[in-house]
């Protein structure tokens, strides 16, 4: 299982998230992601790199942003570590998170 860390924006959006139930499905997908971070869908061009989760909740489209990367633990073997980028609408999801990440 990996380690998750959140950036800013999505630490951010997650503490302004007032949905329960929204909450918890964005729980669920980032503890499936633990268990298997190529699980989500590989991004192209300016966004190489980045893996893209969809979630839909409401009939609207919600995302998930992250990376991974293998980050070396004191006392252990290396371990993957997958890095919460930014979450959020699908509505300029991808333009907001291009001025962030690029």
């Amino acid at each position: 299982m990996a380690n998750i860390l959140f950036l800013p924006p999505a630490a951010k959006y997650f503490k302004k998230l007032k949905d329960k139930q929204l909450k918890t499905l964005y729980r669920e997908a980032i503890d499936e992601i633990s268990k298997d971070p190529r699980i989500g869908e590989p991004k192209h061009g300016d966004l190489e790199g980045v893996l893209g989760y969809d979630i839909y909740y409401n009939k609207i489209n919600y995302e998930l942003a992250y990376t991974t990367e293998e980050r070396k633990i004191e006392g252990t073997n290396e371990t993957e570590t997958v890095v919460i980028i930014m979450a959020g609408t699908r509505e300029n999801f991808y333009n907001e998170l291009k001025r962030y990440w690029v």
